[in-house]
């Protein structure tokens, strides 16, 4: 049960962090002036604030989870101690500190977000992918030592980040494409505009993704194909990566056909079908994109060498 509940709230915390983060870069390198003010285009205030909030329960309720599967305990009061213990010294702890005080900075940042909304976007996203790159020290890399641990991390972090500028434009995407929002041709323009903004970002989170990918599976596995695939780590690896495979067909078709069949049907005045055609094709990505978060935080729990089926 403690398992389960590990992976669930790991899965949260991913989807959480990334969401704060990715969102908040994506206003601030898609959107332009008063378009960055919450509620002009996306709910900005309302959605960052939240999963800041989240993120802090998120975090709180992992560390007691961790502490009790470590320890054994269930009790609150028996409990106590080792929570503290995780927390003052450890270097999961350290990070759970670190991540807490960069939620509460972005959450701060965000209420000023209609006074400043550049500058509160910036601040967010900042703090945001500190808390985000602190998961990396519940990851694989934390079984590292010396120079390979620090190489193992900064991988993991920029894996982290680049998976969270994807999710983060995802749903952004996914918002302004809703069918309540594509009732203007002013708002079909602006997410167009955004769609080709993302073409040379999108290309190098893409580029991110697959380099620290690969190079973090020959951190945990080597350079081997052969027995890896016959464990349950194997298994769900080979899922993600065709999952993922999945996605990069996808955001090929906005790339090359959707998004410039939306460019010709606005100068063509016939736009509608081809927004909710974009708007779809976003919709499944972002489906997939949730399912590949979880086979990570799921991954990360199990070890290539003791997860035999």
């Amino acid at each position: 049960m403690n398992e389960a509940l590990g992976i669930a709230l790991r899965l949260g915390l991913y989807v959480d962090l990334m969401l704060l983060f990715g969102l908040a870069l994506f206003a601030l390198y898609s959107l332009e002036g008063q378009e960055r003010r919450s509620g002009t285009v996306l709910p900005l205030r309302s959605m960052l604030a939240g999963a800041a909030a989240l993120g802090v329960l998120l975090s709180v309720a992992s560390l007691v989870v961790m502490a009790s599967a470590m320890s054994g305990e269930s009790d609150i009061a028996e409990l106590s101690p080792h929570i503290e213990m995780m927390i003052l010294q450890t270097d999961v702890g350290f990070a759970w500190i670190v991540r807490l005080v960069a939620l509460v900075v972005a959450g701060l940042a965000v209420l000023f977000n209609h006074r400043a909304p550049g500058f509160s976007l910036l601040v967010a996203s900042m703090a945001g992918g500190i808390a985000l790159a602190s998961l990396a020290w519940s990851g694989h890399g934390a079984m590292d030592e010396g120079g390979r641990r620090v190489w193992h991390f900064t991988i993991d972090i920029l894996h982290l980040l680049a998976a969270g500028m994807w999710l983060g434009a995802l749903v952004a995407f996914a918002l302004m494409a809703n069918i309540n929002a594509l009732q203007s041709e002013a708002r079909i323009r602006l997410l167009a505009r955004t769609v080709t903004r993302f073409e040379t970002v999108g290309a190098l989170i893409v580029l991110f993704i697959t380099v620290t990918g690969v190079v973090n599976y020959l951190f945990i596995v080597g350079p081997t194909l052969d027995e890896v695939f016959l464990s349950t780590y194997g298994v769900l690896l080979f899922i993600k990566v065709a999952l993922f495979a999945a996605m990069l067909v996808l955001a090929a078709l906005n790339r090359f056909h959707l998004g410039p069949l939306l460019q010709q049907s606005l100068r063509d005045g016939q736009y509608r079908v081809a927004a909710n055609a974009l708007r779809r094709s976003v919709i499944v990505e972002l489906v997939v994109a949730v399912l590949i978060v979880g086979l990570v935080a799921w991954l990360g729990t199990l070890s290539p060498q003791m997860s035999e089926n």
